[in-house]
């Protein structure tokens, strides 16, 4: 197999897990939680984003996450992002200090019309104008249901490329491509990244994947062997679209870490402290998670 020394792990449960529990968060242990992630040694991590609180009211405190972890981190070599559906959330997220957002376009009119209300080609306008707005700010194109759609079912290729060629046009720093209702299997996963690294050699695409029918680790494996090697995950396996019915949560990242260091890949992420952020997770938040690590006695983590 053709599999990379190292890996990158991108922390998404404080964004992606939180916004799916309807129980208020105290803003105290969400940054209990990521300051415990940072201790786990991630280096990037989606900490909140900046939507409208009607939207999704778990977010409602973002400037205040944003402000007290850039003011306490200043001088760390952790990146914190933010998600944002549009020009006023980037705008929002900018002035509270956050220098890389992540902006999300459907390739399912569909699911971007119930996302944002608004058509991809719409959406690439906001985005043009995002970039020439806050030209030094980071942006990563997050492009949903790349692997299918809850609305639209499978999604031809030609308008994943379409809207990839459409990124690059505007300039974004970064690209992921999501499997945002946890549909793709192994051979889809094969077949979709040999054929966009095939016309987008330059590109160096990261993967958001779901879980909802147990083929995320499979689906990771997969993309190693095509040369990915940038994943986003969740404590917990925490997450879920609040607009694509029937998405189950994300990869579980002591699940993915667990994996990898299992392989000989390493991820710079401490399994042991992310374990214990789960319990806390586990204790405070969600009894129940879709992690199979979250179960495993500590005396036999990292056995082989």
């Amino acid at each position: 197999m053709k599999l990379p020394q190292s890996v990158q792990i991108i922390e998404v449960g404080p964004r992606d897990g939180f916004q799916s529990i309807k129980e208020w968060i105290p803003t105290e242990l969400k940054l209990q939680i990521i300051d415990d992630l940072i201790k786990s040694n991630f280096k990037k991590i989606e900490i909140t984003s900046f939507v409208h609180p009607k939207a999704i009211p778990q977010m409602k405190d973002a400037k205040e996450i944003v402000r007290f972890l850039h003011q306490k981190y200043k001088n760390s070599d952790v990146d914190f992002v933010a998600l944002v559906p549009n020009l006023f959330g980037a705008k929002a997220a900018y002035e509270a200090g956050i220098k890389e957002v992540t902006y999300v376009i459907s390739a399912s009119e569909a699911h971007n019309r119930a996302n944002v209300k608004r058509t991809p080609e719409e959406s690439f306008e906001e985005l043009t104008e995002l970039r020439n707005s806050l030209p030094d700010l980071r942006i990563n194109l997050a492009i949903a249901t790349v692997f299918g759609c809850p609305y639209e079912g499978d999604i031809a290729i030609d308008q994943v490329k379409w809207m990839i060629k459409k990124a690059l046009h505007v300039e974004v720093e970064s690209i992921t491509l999501a499997d945002t209702i946890g549909v793709a299997n192994p051979l889809q996963m094969y077949t979709v990244l040999t054929n966009l690294k095939k016309d987008f050699k330059e590109v160096d695409f990261a993967l958001h994947l779901h879980d909802t029918r147990g083929m995320g680790l499979a689906n990771v494996l997969m993309a190693l062997e095509c040369g990915v090697s940038k994943f986003e995950s969740a404590l917990g396996g925490l997450g879920g679209c609040p607009f694509a019915p029937g998405a189950a949560g994300n990869i579980a990242s002591e699940d993915l870490v667990n994996m990898l260091e299992n392989m000989g890949i390493k991820t710079g992420v401490d399994l042991t402290k992310l374990l214990d952020t789960v319990k806390i997770v586990k204790n405070n938040i969600k009894p129940i998670l879709t992690s199979h690590m979250a179960y495993v006695d500590n005396c036999i983590v990292g056995g082989k």
